[in-house]
């Protein structure tokens, strides 16, 4: 017998954006039923992103640097991998976190159902569970459901060698050749984490650059980096055929203007992109309108074309980033609850945890030279930098575009190891509408890498020191 349910809010999907609109909602008073496939909350970024990303790019980053410690008289042995421990401790920090989103859960009293939901009209859905069917009554509706990855034609599906973002992270063995298919931010995260352990990483992408619309000067330190750690790297290329082998290695064609080649590689790291989860939603069952790519249309206040269905993170479109997603999650919630908010924002920081990091936020020089956009730039390198030549981490950059007339933030760029920590105050200043003295006025602590910032200013405001700027 199905059973039948009644909510005043329900939220579809446990990501970083949906159990932030469920337990903001409940905070503001709202009885809340949260759905999702996993049995453990947090998603695709707790359970097989962010988080073990960032764990495992920890572990190679730091064995990175214990290697490059003999430039100044320490060295190390070869490390000896225990792919069986590294993959516990990945684990552990996973459901660590598993653990904390569930206790917060309970205390805010928000019901969770593990089942795939679709919807049956605007106000009635269906969960499938392990144990039959549930049909659910809702007042309001927030859609998180999130994206999965995408495959490429000519890639086996099911193959075991064939790997994709999520099942890289389980760390099964490591592969003597590794292919990854695809060098933007996913794809090059993952090989940088193989090529640590052990194995021989290949990348391969479509496009004539790595991290595809992202500034090349940024892109160059890491590249070079990289072309060290990795068999190969062939950009302008595109991979037409994976053919399984008997000895479960795969053949893969790879076809660029110097015609086709073929290699053979232990697994390939399919990393192309990501698709929206609308097609599980049944969605056709409601009037929310979806546009020609699957994502559902969402406006600043995060409804949909139904004014009751609310919808956020990677199911509405690109920026496909946790952060996005749970400010969205929040103002839909809070919107949810009568209250008055947008999601009205003018940087969304971007953030490459490679080593070295890349991180950009506001407007980009690629977007401003496409779109014809004006700007001056500040530009300090970390050559001149105390703080980075101490730690041999000379080649990074910090740049900032400002307006020509107001001379006001429009954007930030970074590359260096901790880049993705040091954006924020780019963001911020574009947030709060910073001008180039009010960076370069601000007192930054020395020597840090954070002061680069500060110093980007004072080149565009020629009262830096640490330069000589012949030009001023």
């Amino acid at each position: 017998m199905e059973e039948l349910r009644q909510t005043e809010l329900v939220v579809i999907g446990a990501g970083p954006g949906g159990y932030a609109a469920a337990f903001r909602a409940a905070d503001l008073g709202k009885k809340v039923l949260l759905i999702d496939r996993d049995p453990e909350l947090g998603g695709v970024c707790l359970n097989r992103g962010c988080i073990p990303s960032k764990a495992l790019l920890h572990i190679s980053k730091v064995m990175d640097e214990a290697t490059n410690l003999k430039r100044m008289g320490v060295k190390y042995g070869k490390p000896k991998i225990n792919i069986n421990q590294i993959r516990d401790h990945k684990n552990k920090i996973v459901s660590q976190l598993n653990s904390g989103l569930t206790q917060m859960a309970n205390a805010r009293k928000v019901e969770v159902i593990q089942g795939l939901a679709s919807f049956i009209s605007n106000t009635e859905l269906k969960i499938q569970t392990e144990t039959g069917n549930v049909s659910v009554a809702f007042g309001q509706c927030i859609v998180a459901g999130g994206s999965t990855s995408a495959l490429i034609p000519g890639a086996p599906k099911e193959h075991p060698s064939v790997i994709t973002s999520r099942t890289a992270l389980d760390l099964e063995d490591i592969p003597e050749r590794l292919l990854v298919i695809g060098g933007g931010v996913i794809g090059l995260e993952l090989g940088q984490v193989y090529a640590a352990i052990g194995a021989k990483v290949s990348v391969v992408e479509y496009l004539p650059n790595l991290l595809p619309g992202t500034d090349l000067d940024l892109v160059k330190p890491l590249q070079r980096k990289l072309k060290k750690q990795c068999e190969f790297i062939q950009v302008s290329s595109k991979v037409t055929k994976v053919e399984p082998n008997k000895d479960s290695t795969l053949t893969v064609t790879i076809k660029n203007e110097k015609g086709s080649s073929t290699e053979v590689f232990n697994k390939v790291l399919v990393s192309v992109g990501r698709k929206p989860n609308t097609g599980l939603l049944n969605i056709e069952a409601t009037d929310v309108k979806v546009n020609d790519h699957g994502f559902i249309q969402a406006d600043a206040y995060q409804r949909t074309s139904v004014k009751n269905i609310f919808a956020i993170g990677d199911i509405i479109g690109y920026p496909m980033l946790a952060h996005k997603a749970t400010h969205e999650g929040k103002v839909a919630a809070e919107v949810a609850s009568g209250h008055p908010a947008a999601f009205d924002v003018r940087a969304i920081p971007s953030v490459v945890y490679t080593d070295p990091e890349v991180a950009w936020a506001g407007l980009t020089e690629t977007n401003a030279k496409e779109n014809n956009i004006p700007y001056e730039k500040g530009e300090f390198p970390w050559s001149a930098s105390g703080k980075a030549i101490a730690m041999g981490i000379n080649q990074g950059k910090t740049k900032i575009l400002f307006d020509p007339e107001t001379k006001r933030v429009l954007g930030v760029g970074i590359v260096g190891p901790g880049a993705g920590d040091m954006i924020t105050e780019g963001a911020l200043a574009i947030e709060m509408g910073a001008d180039a003295e009010d960076i370069s006025l601000t007192v930054h602590p020395h020597p840090t890498l954070s002061e680069t910032v500060g110093l980007a200013a004072e080149v565009f405001t020629g009262t830096i020191t640490d330069l000589y700027l012949q030009n001023r």
